[in-house]
């Protein structure tokens, strides 16, 4: 049982520096290139996407790949079953 909860620990820990590095990494490209910066982003629940941009085109984009994503995992799920 003690190998299972360190590893539940390693997990989260791994999963919270990863949104921490990417937070990060964010704002120090909104502080070097604040003028022109352009941003996107995907969050997939489950097969749903939601999308947002700072511009139409970067939203555009992001619903382009959230809609390629939910028909990967909608055929993926498919043949699984």
């Amino acid at each position: 049982m003690r190998a299972s909860e360190d590893f539940l620990r390693v997990g989260a820990t791994v999963t919270f520096v990863g949104f921490i590095i990417i937070l990060l990494g964010i704002v120090l490209t909104m502080l070097q290139h604040p003028a022109n910066t352009q941003m996107g982003g995907l969050i997939m629940l489950g097969p749903i996407p939601i999308v947002f941009g700072s511009t139409p085109e970067i939203t555009t984009n992001m619903l382009g790949l959230g809609l390629l994503i939910t028909i990967l995992y909608l055929f993926l799920w498919k043949t699984k079953r």
